[in-house]
């Protein structure tokens, strides 16, 4: 018998999608060998410029949005998962080409799967979410390229009020690195020096220097959550042989720089991307995330909401007004 579950459906409007909650038919979900009873998703800034029709990330409607999931399988035609065992889900453009966690079930492919980490429950594994899974990516990245923990090596974090940012911190802090963390809202220096940071950076501070492409060396590594100007001006205060790992849009995809700052200083400039990552790496790197993460820091830095509140939600982390890390629940 077909199930009839609880999902948040966008249907095309004239200027910008409009979303609404429906009750679906399971029969209606689209292929893939696992069925999964979603639990708990997350608010990222995709899902706000899909909620909003920003981008044409979503191209087809009508669509569920939410580029990750959390849960528990309750059919699979895949060896590798049997009912009941708990899920999680991130990147391979779930929410965009394929409906994605903002409904009660989700039917996808058992490829884009991996086991929830031992340590983790449905909720924290969302708390991560995808952006706390490219901030352990863009973590790793740096550590790849030589970057070691201690207490001359500065690392900064911009966009830190975010949820990679935030999730960057926490990380950066709990393996022993000195972090510097960017925002741009003074009344948030407290939450992130409980995450760890050491300092707190005003984002004016880092507004961009024309015509000055290298400044002083500052940094011996970054993790950029932002992109545009503030990355052009990172790169400029980068040390010798730093790296900084670049995984945000936010402040747009132009980047306003000389090739000096990675001739003269051999930076290194590190594309993190969360799709792109084959099922074993995910696997470890779930695996690490739930060993260095622990749970207060993760319930410091999560704001649960339900399905009806996204589109109010959307606003806000479009407008920068949200901080941390946003749970859906499902369940």
């Amino acid at each position: 018998m077909s199930e009839t579950f609880k999902a948040l459906v966008l249907e095309e409007g004239k200027k910008a999608p409009v979303a609404s909650l429906r009750q679906l038919e399971q029969a209606g979900l689209p292929d893939g060998e696992v069925l999964v009873r979603v639990s708990h998703s997350s608010l990222n800034y995709k899902d706000g410029m899909i909620l909003k029709g920003l981008g044409r990330l979503a191209r087809k409607y009508p669509h569920v949005p939410g580029i990750d999931l959390a849960g528990a399988v309750l059919e699979s035609s895949d060896g590798r998962y049997r009912p009941g065992d708990a899920v999680v889900l991130t990147g391979w453009r779930v929410g965009e080409a394929h409906w994605g966690g903002y409904a009660q079930l989700a039917r996808v492919k058992a490829d884009w799967l991996v086991p929830l980490p031992d340590g983790l429950s449905p909720k924290q594994a969302m708390a991560v979410g995808t952006a706390g899974f490219t901030a352990m990516l863009a973590v790793q990245a740096l550590e790849d390229h030589g970057l070691l923990a201690g207490e001359a090596e500065e690392v900064l974090v911009t966009g830190a009020s975010g949820g990679v940012g935030s999730v960057a911190v926490a990380l950066l802090a709990r393996l022993g690195f000195h972090v510097a963390a960017v925002t741009g809202r003074p009344e948030n220096q407290g939450y992130l020096e409980d995450l760890g940071a050491r300092a707190v950076v005003p984002r004016q501070a880092l507004s961009g220097a024309p015509g000055k492409p290298l400044l002083s060396e500052r940094w011996a590594g970054c993790v950029d959550a932002g992109g545009g100007h503030m990355l052009a001006h990172v790169l400029a205060e980068m040390r010798y042989g730093g790296s900084v790992a670049a995984c945000g849009l936010a402040g747009g995809a132009t980047l306003n720089t000389t090739v000096l700052p990675f001739l003269l200083r051999g930076v290194n400039l590190l594309g993190i991307d969360s799709v792109m990552c084959g099922f074993e790496s995910r696997v470890r790197v779930w695996q690490r995330l739930a060993r260095l993460l622990p749970g207060s820091a993760l319930e410091a830095m999560t704001t649960e909401i339900e399905l009806a509140q996204l589109p109010d939600y959307a606003d806000r982390i479009l407008n920068g007004k949200l901080r941390g890390r946003t749970v859906v629940v499902l369940g």
